[in-house]
């Protein structure tokens, strides 16, 4: 469920018309919905608590990073998967306490490492023996004793799109299941070094439990092995991925996963870690977007919007489709007909949608992207020097600016041309020239 719905004609956002969003802040621009998101997360706690099982529910910060949805999540009681330094910083600023916080990743620098336990985490999770090795060297550098899990990759294919699927022994994350034994032992012997979990992701946009259930009965199995070898495994780490309905997917929901977990990993009697990400914010949000250029052609009709694939490249990179409506309700006898809706990026890769059947839609209608909460502006960028655009909070019937456009000055003053380019080739210098444009 959302709260994105025609009333009186016109879609809302909450109590909130889209075009009172479009005429105070412009187009393109993401949307929010506060009660959306605080439903899905509750739902997703809930689902844990009703099976039993204590666990603390992480939010993915990769998958929409405004520190208004990691607050408002914090407040509800979520702690934070993060995967780099920057993310960990924006969780901290939204006031997500260290000790609800994991640092995932398969790249982690010894810098990042170090600030995280400067920080104090509550878990580093390990990917490689290379990495067990330096947050060694990092952790007995400050005096300290890092709680980490190894990330265990357990060859099992997560039957989603190649691109999103981490947890087959072809791809890059964790370690081999086969070999975490000795990795477990390695980990013990070090200095600087507690192994306290087991963690384990298999992908994103999963739609299907018995992927999750053959991964979970492997962690299970493993930590009964390294609990008998003497390791002191308190808790285990579950992962995220958990799907929503973009198209006609059906998702298991909430309370189905948490039974199916609670009737794998509940035996091992300790409290397990959930870091969804897109099933909290997906469908918490959508793009607002303007038609540009409504273009007959020999065979497409095009509709040309002024979002484009830097805004959302879903599309692009992984063939995502994304609902597509107008914000005018179209009559309910409306003809429908096949349009290709793309970008105005210099790009044929610049499209949302092929043959999508669509009412009509007048050059200078609103449209809006549904399902775009998630790994959509966050993917975000400049391409072609567009601007980033502005993300909006809606609560009930007001919303506020969470993150203002980008404008040209910011953008442009990102870069510098060194003094050396200020000549003309006689040795006289030549100031660049500066255009006082602001977007």
């Amino acid at each position: 469920m959302n709260h994105f719905e025609y009333r009186n004609g016109v879609l809302h956002a909450e109590d909130v018309p889209l075009t009172r969003i479009a005429e105070e802040v412009g187009t393109p621009a993401y949307v929010y919905s506060r009660a959306t998101l605080t439903r899905h997360y509750t739902v997703f706690a809930d689902a844990f608590a009703k099976a039993g099982l204590d666990a603390t529910i992480c939010y993915a910060v990769k998958a929409n990073s405004n520190l208004a949805v990691i607050a408002l999540l914090g407040r509800l009681g979520a702690g934070a998967d993060v995967v780099s330094e920057g993310e960990l910083r924006r969780a901290l600023a939204a006031g997500i306490p260290p000790e609800r916080i994991v640092f995932s990743g398969v790249g982690k620098t010894e810098s990042e490492l170090r600030f995280a336990l400067e920080t104090g985490i509550h878990e580093i999770n390990v990917e490689s023996e290379s990495e067990l090795h330096l947050l060694s060297k990092v952790a007995s550098g400050l005096g300290q004793v890092a709680e980490i899990a190894i990330r265990i990759n357990p060859d099992v294919d997560a039957k989603t799109h190649e691109k999103i699927s981490t947890g087959k022994k072809e791809n890059k994350f964790g370690i081999d299941i086969d070999k975490a034994d000795a990795i477990y032992a390695l980990a013990a012997s070090l200095p600087g070094i507690k192994p306290v979990s087991v963690a384990v992701h298999i992908g994103s946009q999963l739609t299907d439990l018995e992927p999750y259930r053959q991964a979970f009965r492997r962690v299970a199995d493993l930590v009964d092995r390294l609990r008998a070898a003497g390791h002191g495994i308190v808790r285990v780490d579950l992962g995220g991925g958990l799907g929503i309905p973009y198209d006609t997917e059906e998702p298991p929901l909430p309370d189905a996963y948490a039974a199916m977990a609670a009737s794998e990993i509940a035996r091992l009697n300790c409290p397990v870690m959930l870091e969804p990400g897109r099933m909290i914010v997906g469908n918490a949000g959508i793009l607002l977007s303007r038609a540009l250029v409504v273009k007959p052609g020999e065979t497409k009709h095009f509709l040309v919007l002024d979002a484009a694939m830097n805004d959302l490249i879903r599309p692009a990179l992984y063939n995502g489709h994304h609902g597509i409506r107008p914000v005018a309700e179209a009559a309910a006898d409306a003809a429908l007909q096949p349009v290709d809706v793309v970008g105005p990026i210099c790009e044929s890769g610049d499209t949302f949608a092929k043959g999508r059947m669509l009412p009509p839609i007048a050059e200078g209608d609103l449209v809006a992207f549904g399902s775009a909460g998630a790994y959509g502006a966050v993917m975000a960028s400049t391409y072609n020097s567009r601007l980033l655009v502005p993300e909006v909070m809606v609560d009930g019937d007001r919303f506020d600016v969470v993150r203002a456009r980008q404008t040209y000055d910011a953008l442009i003053g990102m870069d510098s041309i060194p003094d050396w380019l200020h000549t003309d080739g006689s040795g006289e210098t030549r100031e660049p020239r500066r255009i006082g444009a602001t977007g």
